[in-house]
């Protein structure tokens, strides 16, 4: 793969992804990083590693079905570092 090719595939995956949890952000109302707390006292940090164990969960248990799996996890991590950042 060329470098200007590759280039162009890096960017394009990133965007997707940052559309992705930009619109996820509007429609969940920031629960990543302003979680409710009605059950869970858990900090912002902690509750989005919950969900990336989840979804790994359900990658070994094999119920990913219809699910883009590897974007969410790639969604999950970007939220846990800006979440985990000061």
């Amino acid at each position: 793969m060329e470098s200007n090719q590759f280039e162009h595939k890096v960017r394009k995956t990133l965007n997707d992804i940052a559309e992705l949890l930009i619109l996820k952000n509007k429609s969940y109302g920031d629960s990543a990083m302003s979680p409710l707390r009605i059950f869970s006292k858990a900090d912002r940090t902690e509750q989005i590693k919950v969900r990336i164990d989840d979804k790994l969960s359900r990658i070994a248990r094999g119920n990913e079905i219809g699910e883009d799996t590897i974007q969410d996890l790639i969604g999950y991590l970007v939220l846990l570092k800006i979440g985990s950042e000061k």
